[in-house]
């Protein structure tokens, strides 16, 4: 017997969302929570299917400035070996003793001849010395053009913005229940425009004797806002049209339960469009509980204050009868 409800003939499946309906080839998830899909993809060689923009465009900054600096060395590490294989009475103006010493008397020199500083004192003298010198100092030409497109792309790479709630929960919703998550935009003098929410379901159903995985789009209590100035608390309505209706926790436990959203918006500040993706499972699903208001009147009346930091509060509410183990709505 499906865990759908088989009598709800107005809810229709949604065969757009890009995934198939196979169980047995499926690992995880099918969205991760930052909005990436927790797919990998093999078969062709590395380098076929690596794209160093994209992943540098989309690293986050702690490691895209990481392997920046990680990069330079290893480059000016290479060019003072190959300084050091040339010699040291290629060069002029080292002073050094040790060879700790005329080692890192070459390391500086590769790194002002790569960055195009050239300070002066250390000079290369010797045809190799000049050749791999002026190589230094190309590549570095190069590194910091390419650098400096990457950093481009990375501010100006349009973003939502948006914080989602860690999880989604089922709390009281006017008369009956609801589903609901919420998010945020949290930077400050950022907003959007023309905001729409997707909600689709993913569960595992069973056709003709077999298990297959069934999406859905959820009916929400409103699918868009003009703007998003403040947070977005978005609610599925758990009518007696709802395919979670009369669900448990086990149910959806054993129903592999993902619902996936996708958010799209229009920026003024870049006149583009953005998207934004996330997903809640099952284990991401808290009963019996609502959010806590986020946002507050200022001291002096005249400015709303929006608390990021209780995105994720919540309360225990009651919705209907519960058990402490397996709660149904």
């Amino acid at each position: 017997m499906s865990l759908l409800r088989r009598n709800n003939a107005s809810l229709k499946t949604n065969n757009d969302t890009g995934f198939s309906s196979n169980t047995g080839n499926y690992g995880g998830r099918f969205v991760n929570k930052d909005g990436s899909f927790n797919v990998q993809k093999e078969g062709v060689a590395f380098w076929d299917r690596f794209s160093m923009f994209h992943t540098m465009i989309n690293l986050p900054g702690w490691q895209f400035l990481a392997i920046i600096i990680a990069v330079f060395i290893l480059i000016n590490l290479l060019y003072t070996g190959v300084f050091m294989l040339v010699g040291v009475p290629e060069f002029t103006g080292i002073i050094a003793e040790s060879e700790w010493h005329v080692f890192r008397e070459m390391f500086f020199f590769s790194t002002e001849t790569f960055s195009t500083v050239g300070y002066g004192r250390v000079n290369p003298v010797g045809g190799l010395a000049n050749f791999f010198a002026a190589a230094d100092a190309l590549t570095g030409s190069l590194f910091f053009a390419l650098v400096t497109g990457l950093m481009y792309g990375r501010f100006s790479k349009p973003r939502a913005f948006l914080e989602f709630s860690k999880k989604a929960l089922i709390g009281p919703y006017r008369n009956i229940a609801g589903l609901m998550f919420r998010f945020v935009s949290f930077k400050e003098r950022h907003t959007l425009a023309d905001v729409e929410v997707k909600v689709s379901l993913s569960i595992l159903e069973d056709v003709n004797g077999k298990q297959e995985y069934k999406f859905y789009n959820l009916p929400l209590e409103r699918t868009r806002v003009d703007s998003l100035p403040m947070n977005f608390t978005v609610v599925h309505p758990i009518d007696d049209e709802s395919p979670l209706r009369g669900m448990s926790l086990e149910d959806m436990r054993n129903a592999d339960f993902e619902i996936y959203v996708l958010v799209k918006a229009y920026d003024d500040s870049f006149s583009s469009n953005v998207l934004q993706r996330t997903s809640y499972t099952y284990n991401e699903i808290i009963f019996d509980a609502k959010f806590v208001q986020m946002y507050r009147q200022s001291e002096d009346g005249n400015t709303t204050i929006i608390e990021l930091n209780k995105l994720n509060e919540y309360k225990e509410t009651p919705v209907y009868q519960t058990t402490a183990q397996t709660p149904v709505i």
